[in-house]
């Protein structure tokens, strides 16, 4: 598998945040399933509420802010760009549901590092069988990062 690259951005002054070496090694994880995709380049995107609540509502048409939000890329007609998407990450919405589900803030980063690629990837969990699908793989997947079951609350 080629180098991953990350183009990561803050666009809030937060210590907490994940670095580049803890996002690559999350979204390293998921690619590491997916060895024959060589979209290998994302952004990671550190945003306020109110960016989240604006993209979410713009693009969702959900008013609100939310943890992660993924926008794959489409190739245009006849060019092929390495590209996989851009996810939009709330930190004030990350930190507060580490904090009411007990759980260590970088295992709930990546929690949403991994969901959100998963998303760019195409997988998704509208139905309940894709639910399933999705959320399995999340648990294995963090598993390999000695992450418990983010789902097991």
């Amino acid at each position: 598998m080629s180098d991953i690259i990350i183009d990561r951005q803050a666009a809030i002054d937060e210590p907490l945040l994940p670095s580049l070496e803890q996002l690559t090694h999350w979204v390293g994880c998921v690619f590491s399933r997916h060895p024959d995709d060589d979209r290998l380049e994302l952004t990671i995107r550190f945003v306020d509420e109110e960016e989240s609540q604006a993209l979410n509502r713009d693009y969702r048409e959900k008013d609100k802010p939310t943890n992660v939000l993924s926008f794959p890329f489409e190739n245009p007609p006849g060019i092929t760009l390495p590209l996989l998407g851009d996810l939009i990450i709330c930190h004030a919405v990350v930190a507060r549901e580490a904090e009411e589900q007990q759980k260590p803030l970088a295992h709930h980063y990546a929690h949403m590092v991994v969901h959100g690629t998963l998303h760019l990837m195409g997988y998704d969990h509208i139905e309940e069988q894709e639910a399933e699908e999705m959320e399995q793989l999340e648990r294995e997947l963090l598993a390999t990062l000695n992450i418990p079951d983010p789902y097991h609350v």
